[in-house]
């Protein structure tokens, strides 16, 4: 059962015109590209509207050259968690929610539903404000069915630390028992947006190729299929083991591919020891820009990952990816529209949403547990898909 979105109905903004709208989802890589369908669809039922996008800059290149943008808007979340630790540094911060006034919106959609973004949407003093209602929880909601057991105690369960005050109008959480693509688009009803098929398209400038290129043919790579690995992400409890990753490459190279392991530069000590137990593989981590590893995922054959940002770029780019899961849900977060590509261990104890293995009491049993045959039995069944 949804609640009320609070002062006005839906109906309210369906026939709304607008003409200056922010959208507020500025972290993290996945997050952003599930958010992608929102724009596609925000540009089609406001075709002459100013369209912008806060955003953290490390993820600006995903999403600053889509045809559906007007601008970036660089997100002062940094600076706000600055200020909360700083007192004394209060100027950077107010300069950039004076900014955001400044610019006029009428319409904010916050999908990221903090403290911090919430203060952002208050600051743009936009007379329409749209974010997720409160959070659902306790045994009711998970008795009804609308809280699935294992996010009673963690993972997202709606809007937090009070954000959910500064909207105007909410977004009803019927269930949370859903893919986030899909939740993000719940926004759709409110405001009247098209019902097609969710549309990823990602778009980068020619140069990110030519880049790209540039970096493979120095390593000898340019022309050869490409069996990309890339064994991190942000959680601890979603690394699965290197060795898995290592035997899944070395799987890759007897096929005849030649196996890149990518990541960011902070990213390079595990990429390393993946690499060094795949002998023959090329350690790319560190080397590539965001618009970069976007491009090299795009020429991937396939993509092996743990439940990542990398994982969600294979997916919007329409290439064949494997990811292992274990403390998250691939029903929530997993490869959209891909169920065949998650692999993970059917234990009582996942997912549990912990994201540090010190508040794991089961040794990381969910990750350990996957076989890196299993893997590579997946690999080739997408593979057989994508050539079929």
């Amino acid at each position: 059962m949804s609640r009320p979105t609070p002062r006005l109905m839906l109906d309210d903004l369906r026939d709304r015109s607008f003409e200056r709208l922010l959208l507020i989802k500025p972290s993290h890589l996945g997050d952003v590209v599930h958010a992608m369908p929102v724009l596609a669809k925000l540009r089609q039922r406001y075709p002459g509207a100013q369209i912008d996008w806060m955003i953290a800059p490390e993820n600006a290149d995903l999403v600053r050259h889509h045809p559906a943008l007007s601008n970036v808007v660089f997100s002062p979340v940094g600076e706000l968690r600055r200020f909360a630790r700083e007192w004394h540094a209060t100027v950077e911060p107010l300069r950039e929610l004076r900014a955001l006034r400044r610019r006029r919106y009428d319409l904010v959609i916050d999908l990221h539903g903090q403290l911090r973004s919430a203060v952002c949407a208050l600051a743009t003093g936009a007379p329409t404000r749209i974010g997720f209602d409160r959070p659902l929880r306790g045994a009711r909601a998970a008795a009804a069915g609308l809280l699935p057991e294992d996010l009673a105690r963690h993972g997202w369960v709606g809007a937090r630390e009070g954000a959910w005050l500064v909207y105007t109008h909410r977004i009803p959480l019927p269930t949370l028992d859903v893919h986030a693509v899909d939740r993000y688009l719940w926004l759709a009803p409110i405001l009247g947006l098209d019902t097609a098929p969710p549309d990823f398209t990602l778009h980068l400038p020619e140069s990110a190729d030519r880049e790209l290129a540039s970096l493979l043919a120095a390593h000898d790579l340019l022309g050869k299929p490409l069996a990309v690995l890339v064994p991190c992400t942000i959680w601890q409890t979603k690394h699965w083991r290197r060795e898995g990753f290592a035997q899944v490459g070395r799987h890759f190279q007897e096929q005849g591919m030649a196996v890149v392991v990518a990541g960011t530069n902070a990213e390079r000590p595990r990429c390393r020891a993946v690499a060094a137990a795949c002998p023959g593989a090329t350690d790319l981590a560190g080397q590539t820009s965001l618009r970069e590893l976007v491009a090299l995922i795009r020429r991937a054959a396939i993509c092996v990952t743990n439940d990542s940002g990398a994982m969600h770029l294979a997916v919007a780019l329409g290439r064949p990816v494997v990811s292992v899961f274990g403390p998250t849900d691939p029903r929530r977060i997993g490869p959209y529209g891909r169920p065949d590509a998650a692999v993970r261990s059917e234990i009582d104890c996942a997912p549990c949403h912990l994201k540090t293995l010190r508040q794991c009491p089961h040794d990381h049993a969910c990750m350990r547990g996957v076989d890196a045959r299993r893997v590579i039995e997946r690999a080739e069944l997408v593979l057989g898909d994508s050539r079929a």
